[in-house]
C-alpha cells in the first residue's frame, strides 16, 4: 500500500490543458496556469505532474513554494526555483546573463557578486532578470516553472510573478503556480485579474465526483476499483466531501484503526458504520498520534512549531535525540505517514500537507504552544549564529508566540533592515511595522521608524513616508536634529527621482531649517547637491546657473569632509552643467568624479562617471570607445540601468553616422527591455533615438510613429522640444527637399531652448540652423564666432555656413578651403557630411566657387545608394541644369515585390506608389521625383489599374500596406 494515490483522478481536462501548455511552451510560446482551490484538493499534486511531464519531455525544471517556514522570506520560492534548476539539470551558462547575473547573485550568491548600490536592488529589473533567467533555460528545449503555495508568497515573489505572467508569451516557458482560495490573498487576486486580461489561464479545482472514489481508493489500497465496496466509498464520501487529501487521510485513518481490512485484491469493513458519521480530519491526525510513542509525538510537535518544512538539526537540538534515532522516528510506519522526506533541501523534512500542521498545533494549550517555541527559538538562535535568511523571521515568530514581545520586535526590525537592502521594500514594511508594534523602547522605535521611512522611499509611497517624516520631527529627543536633517534630504532624493520638484524643494528647505545657520558642511553638501538637481526641473534661465553654484559648493565640500558619493553626484552634474560652455572643463569635471570612485570603490558611480566621459567624447570627437567601455563594465556589476545609459548614447552616435541597421538592432533590444522594465527616462530617450532615426532615413511616417509612442509617456513638455524638432523633424524635411519646412521646425526648437535651456545638445543651433540661415542670405560672419569648439556633429554645418559666406563674399580659396574642411570634421558622420554639400553646391553654383558638380555627383551617390530618392533626385536635377549630361537612376527591376513585377509594375511607377505612402499631391511627387505633373497623373492612373483599387485613396493604403 502507498502512502498517497498513485494516480491522479478526475483531473483530466487539467491534465490534458496541461499537456498542450507544455508543448506551446517548447515551441517557444509561453503561458502561465494556475491551479486554485482548497486546501487537499489535489493543486500540489497537479504542479508536481506539470513538473513531472515536462521533466520527462527533457525541459528544464525549475521548482519552488512559499516560504518554508514564514510567510514574509523575500524571494524564498525564486530562490528555491533558481536552486532547483542548479541541483537538478546539467550546468546552465549564467555568463550568457550578461548584466542581469549579478543581479541575480542577490538571491544566489554562488553567481557571482550582487551589485553594491541601490542599481541593483530595483524589483523589476530584478524581474527582468528572472524572465531572462528562464529564457535561457529553455533555449532549444523549454523550461517548466512551478510554484506551489503562492498564497503565502512575499509581496516581492508576486511582483516578479505578475512581471513573467505579463511577458513570458514570446519565450519557452510555462509558469505553473499552486493558490489557495480558502481565504482572499494579493495572489489570488492576480491570478484573477490576469485571467480577465487573459494572460493566464485558471483552473478552480473542486473536489473530486463520488464516481471518481473507487479509482483513487483502489489506488491508495493497492486493490482493483471493481472490489473497493460501496459502503467503503460512502464512507469516505461522507467523511471527505470529495477532497482527496481528506480522502487519503481517511483511508489511511480507518486502515489504522482496524476498521477497514485489505482482502486479497479486494478489501471490507469490519463493522457497520453510519454513512454520514462525522469522521473529521484533525481526528484522524489525533488518532494516529495517539497510537504513537512519547518520543515520536514529541518530535512532530517540535517540527509542527517550526511549519511544514523543518530542518532535522533544530528538531534534534529540542528534543535532545541522535541523529540515528531521530532518523528511525521519522522513517517508521506510523510516523511516515503523516512526515516525508523533502524533495528539495537535504537534511529537511515536511509534512505531507500543511492542514496536518494545522491539526496538530490545534492539540496544543496556549501555554504549551509558547513553552514549545521558546525552547524551539533558543535551538534555532543557538544552530543558525547570527540568524541568517529566513531564520530571523522564524525566530522574531517563534519569541512573539512565546510572549518574548520586545526580543521579537527587535527581531523583526532587524528582518525588515535586511528585507529592504535585498530591495523587497513592502516585505520590509511588513515587517518593520510588527516591529514597531511591539517595541516600547522609545529610541528603538525611534531607529523602527527611520527604516520605515527608507522602506516606505524605496517603495515609492512618498506621501506616507513624508507622514512618516513628520512623525519623526515629532518625536522629541529621540533623534537629533542632524539625523532627521539627513532623512529629510533623503526624501528629497526620492521626490526628486519621482518627478516631485516642489515636494523635494520642501523637503530641502526643512532639513536646513534643522540645521540652522552655522550647519557643518558636511551636513550641507548632500543638501546642495540634491537641490541643485531639483533646481534643473524648475523653469526659468537662472535655474542652470543656481544649480552651478550649489553643485560645485557640494563637490568641494565632500571632497574635504569626505563624501564620496556626494563629490560624485556633485562633479558629474557639473559636468553635464558645463559641458555646453566648455568641453575640456566638463571632462575634466567627470574625470574627477571617476577617480573618487575608484579610489573609494564605488563601481557604480565610476561608471556612471564613464558614461558621460563617453558622451562627452562621443559629442566632441565622433568616437564611442569608451561608451563601449562603460558598457562593458556595466555589465560586469550588474548596473543595468547605467548599461543602457551608455546604449543610448551608443544608438544615437549610430545614427548621427549613418550606420542605421546597427543604430536600429540597439534600439529595438533596448526598447524592448526598457518599455517591460518601464524605465521611463530611457526610454523616452530610445523613442527619441528612434524618431531620430527615421528621419534620418526620411521615413516620416515612422518617425510620426515613434513620437506618437514618446508623447503617451509622461514627458516633461519641453523637456524633448529642441531634439525632435531640431534633430528629427528639421532633418527629415529637408531629406524630403523641404527647407521652409526645415527652418520652421528648426525655429520651433531653438524657441523651446532658449525659454528652458537644457543640458542636452544637438538642436541644430550651433549647426544645422547657420547652416540654412546662411544659405537663405540672413547669417552674418560675426554669428558663427566661437563655430570650431561646437560639438563635432554641429562643426561641419557651422564650416559648410562660413564657406557660404566667404563664397558669397568672393573669398573663394577660402570657401573651398572651409568646404574640405567641413568634409574632414564631418568624416564620422556619411548622412549629414553628405547632406551639407549637396546644399553648400546649390549656393556653391550660383555663386561661381568651388568644386560644386563633384560635391552633388558624391552627394547623388550617398543618396541614392541610401534609398533617399528625393535629395538624389534634386542633385540630379541640379546636374542637369549646370550642363551635366546625367544617367536616370531608376529603382531596378529587383527592387520591386515579385507580387507587384507579376502585376507590371514599373520601376518608375514603383517609385510613385512608394510616394503615396506619405499621402503627397500628384504635384508633390512631381517635384520631388522631377516630373511634369501630367506624367505623374498618368502613373497613378496606371497604377490603379494594374492594383484593382477604386480611387486614389485606396491606393494610398494599399501603398501604406505594400511599403
Amino acid at each position: 500500500m502507498g502512502n498517497r494515490s498513485s494516480v491522479i483522478v478526475g483531473r483530466d481536462a487539467e491534465l490534458s490543458a496541461i499537456d498542450a501548455a507544455l508543448s506551446s511552451a517548447r515551441a517557444g510560446r509561453g503561458g502561465v496556469l494556475f491551479l486554485v482551490g482548497e486546501s487537499g484538493v489535489g493543486k500540489s499534486r497537479l504542479a508536481a505532474a506539470a513538473a513531472k511531464r515536462g521533466f520527462a519531455a527533457d525541459m528544464r525544471l525549475l521548482r519552488g513554494r512559499a516560504s518554508a517556514l514564514d510567510p514574509m522570506v523575500p524571494f524564498r520560492s525564486l530562490t528555491e526555483a533558481m536552486l532547483s534548476l542548479v541541483r537538478l539539470g546539467e550546468p546552465i551558462d549564467v555568463a550568457a546573463l550578461g548584466p542581469y547575473r549579478p543581479i541575480l547573485a542577490r538571491l544566489i550568491p554562488d553567481w557571482g557578486e550582487p551589485p553594491g548600490e541601490q542599481e541593483g536592488a530595483s524589483l523589476v529589473i530584478l524581474a527582468e532578470a528572472v524572465l531572462r533567467l528562464t529564457a535561457l533555460a529553455g533555449r532549444d528545449r523549454g523550461c517548466v516553472v512551478t510554484l506551489d503555495d503562492l498564497h503565502n508568497a512575499d509581496p516581492e515573489t508576486l511582483a516578479v510573478v505578475e512581471y513573467l505572467i505579463d511577458n513570458l508569451d514570446d519565450q519557452p516557458t510555462l509558469l505553473v503556480c499552486s493558490v489557495g482560495d480558502e481565504t482572499p490573498s494579493p495572489a489570488l487576486r492576480m491570478a484573477r485579474s490576469a485571467s480577465q486580461r487573459r494572460n493566464c489561464t485558471v483552473f478552480d479545482l473542486g473536489p473530486l465526483d463520488r464516481a471518481d472514489l473507487p479509482r483513487m481508493a483502489a489506488s491508495f489500497l493497492g486493490v482493483r476499483p471493481d472490489r473497493v465496496p460501496d459502503p467503503v466509498v460512502d464512507l469516505v464520501w461522507a467523511g471527505s466531501d470529495g477532497n482527496p487529501f481528506q480522502v487519503e487521510e481517511l483511508l489511511g485513518g480507518m486502515l489504522d484503526s482496524g476498521v477497514l481490512v485489505q482482502d486479497g485484491d479486494g478489501c471490507a469493513l469490519t463493522a457497520r458504520l453510519e454513512k454520514n458519521l462525522p469522521v473529521t480530519f484533525v481526528r484522524s491526525v489525533n488518532r494516529r498520534m495517539d497510537l504513537l510513542d512519547p518520543e515520536q509525538r514529541q518530535v512532530l510537535s517540535v517540527a509542527a512549531t517550526l511549519g511544514r518544512r523543518f530542518p532535522l538539526a533544530v528538531v534534534r537540538r529540542v528534543v535532545g535525540l541522535d541523529y540515528r534515532d531521530l532518523l528511525s522516528h521519522l522513517h517508521g510506519d506510523a510516523v511516515a505517514q503523516l512526515v516525508g522526506q523533502d524533495e528539495q533541501t537535504p537534511d529537511w523534512y515536511a509534512f505531507r500537507h500543511s492542514l496536518i500542521t494545522e491539526a496538530l498545533l490545534a492539540a496544543f494549550t496556549p501555554a504549551q504552544r509558547a513553552n514549545l517555541a521558546g525552547r524551539v527559538a533558543d535551538a534555532v538562535e543557538s544552530i543558525y549564529p547570527g540568524l541568517p535568511g529566513e531564520w530571523c523571521q522564524v525566530s522574531a515568530a517563534l519569541r512573539l508566540d512565546a510572549g518574548q514581545q520586545a526580543r521579537a520586535g527587535h527581531l523583526f526590525a532587524e528582518a525588515g533592515t535586511r528585507a529592504l537592502a535585498l530591495g523587497a521594500a513592502h516585505t520590509a514594511l511588513a515587517l518593520l511595522d510588527k516591529a514597531a508594534d511591539l517595541l516600547t523602547d522609545p529610541a528603538a522605535r525611534a531607529d523602527v521608524l527611520e527604516a520605515r521611512l527608507d522602506a516606505l522611499a524605496e517603495a515609492g509611497l512618498i506621501d506616507r513616508a513624508l507622514a512618516t517624516a513628520e512623525v519623526l520631527d515629532q518625536v522629541g529627543g529621540q533623534i537629533d536634529h542632524r539625523r532627521r536633517a539627513r532623512l529629510h534630504a533623503r526624501l528629497a532624493w526620492v521626490a526628486n527621482l519621482d518627478g516631485r520638484t516642489m515636494d523635494g524643494l520642501d523637503q530641502v528647505e526643512i532639513a536646513r531649517a534643522l540645521l540652522g545657520p552655522d550647519a557643518a558642511p558636511a551636513d550641507v553638501a548632500p543638501l546642495d547637491v540634491v537641490a541643485a538637481h531639483l533646481r534643473l526641473e524648475l523653469p526659468g534661465l537662472g535655474r542652470l546657473a543656481e544649480a552651478e553654484t550649489m553643485a560645485r559648493r557640494a563637490a568641494e565640500i565632500a571632497e574635504q569632509v569626505p563624501l564620496p558619493v556626494v563629490a560624485c553626484q556633485a562633479w558629474q552634474l557639473l559636468g553635464a552643467l558645463v559641458r555646453a560652455r566648455d568641453a575640456k572643463e566638463a571632462a575634466h569635471c567627470l574625470e574627477r568624479s571617476r577617480s573618487i570612485a575608484v579610489r573609494h570603490d564605488l563601481p557604480i558611480w565610476e561608471i556612471h562617471a564613464l558614461v558621460r566621459l563617453g558622451l562627452n567624447d562621443a559629442l566632441q570627437d565622433g568616437g564611442v570607445e569608451r561608451l563601449e567601455q562603460a558598457r562593458q563594465k556595466a555589465s560586469r556589476i550588474g548596473a543595468v540601468t547605467a548599461r543602457y545609459q551608455a546604449e543610448v548614447n551608443i544608438a544615437l552616435q549610430l545614427v548621427l553616422r549613418g550606420d542605421f541597421a546597427a543604430a536600429e538592432s540597439v534600439i529595438d533590444q533596448v526598447l524592448a527591455a526598457t518599455t517591460r522594465l518601464k524605465l521611463m527616462e530611457i526610454t523616452q530617450f530610445m523613442l527619441l533615438n528612434r524618431a531620430v532615426l527615421a528621419a534620418h532615413r526620411g521615413r516620416r511616417r515612422d518617425m510620426d510613429r515613434a513620437l506618437a509612442e514618446l508623447g503617451k509617456w509622461d514627458v516633461e513638455p519641453d523637456q524633448h522640444v529642441p531634439r525632435v524638432h531640431g534633430l528629427a523633424k528639421a532633418f527629415c524635411a529637408l531629406l524630403e527637399e523641404n527647407r521652409v519646412q526645415a527652418r520652421d521646425e528648426l525655429r520651433v526648437a531653438l524657441d523651446a531652448e532658449t525659454r528652458n535651456p537644457t543640458t542636452f545638445r544637438l538642436s541644430g543651433r550651433d549647426g544645422l540652423h547657420l547652416l540654412l540661415t546662411a544659405l537663405d542670405g540672413e547669417l552674418a560672419l560675426s554669428d558663427l564666432r566661437g563655430a570650431s569648439g561646437q560639438l563635432r556633429w554641429d562643426r561641419q554645418f557651422a564650416l559648410f555656413a562660413e564657406a557660404v559666406l566667404a563664397g558669397r563674399d568672393g573669398r573663394v580659396e577660402e570657401a573651398a578651403t572651409l568646404v574640405a574642411d567641413a568634409v574632414q570634421v564631418g568624416e564620422p558622420y556619411a548622412m549629414g557630411r553628405h547632406l551639407g554639400l549637396r546644399l553648400v553646391a546649390e549656393a556653391a553654383l550660383a555663386d561661381g566657387w568651388g568644386t560644386p558638380l563633384e560635391w552633388l555627383r558624391a552627394a547623388e551617390s550617398y543618396f541614392h545608394d541610401a534609398d533617399i530618392a528625393t535629395v538624389a533626385g534634386a542633385c540630379r536635377a541640379l546636374l542637369r541644369r549646370s550642363g551635366q549630361r546625367v544617367t536616370q537612376r531608376r529603382a531596378g527591376v529587383a527592387d520591386i515585390p515579385a507580387g507587384m513585377r507579376a502585376a507590371g509594375i514599373t520601376a518608375r511607377e514603383y517609385q510613385v506608389l512608394r510616394l503615396l505612402v506619405d499621402r503627397l499631391g500628384n504635384q508633390e511627387i512631381a517635384n520631388i521625383l522631377h516630373l511634369s505633373l501630367r506624367t505623374v497623373e498618368k502613373h497613378v492612373s496606371s497604377l490603379m489599374s494594374k492594383t484593382g483599387q477604386p480611387n486614389r485613396i485606396a491606393l494610398g493604403k494599399f501603398a501604406a500596406t505594400a511599403d
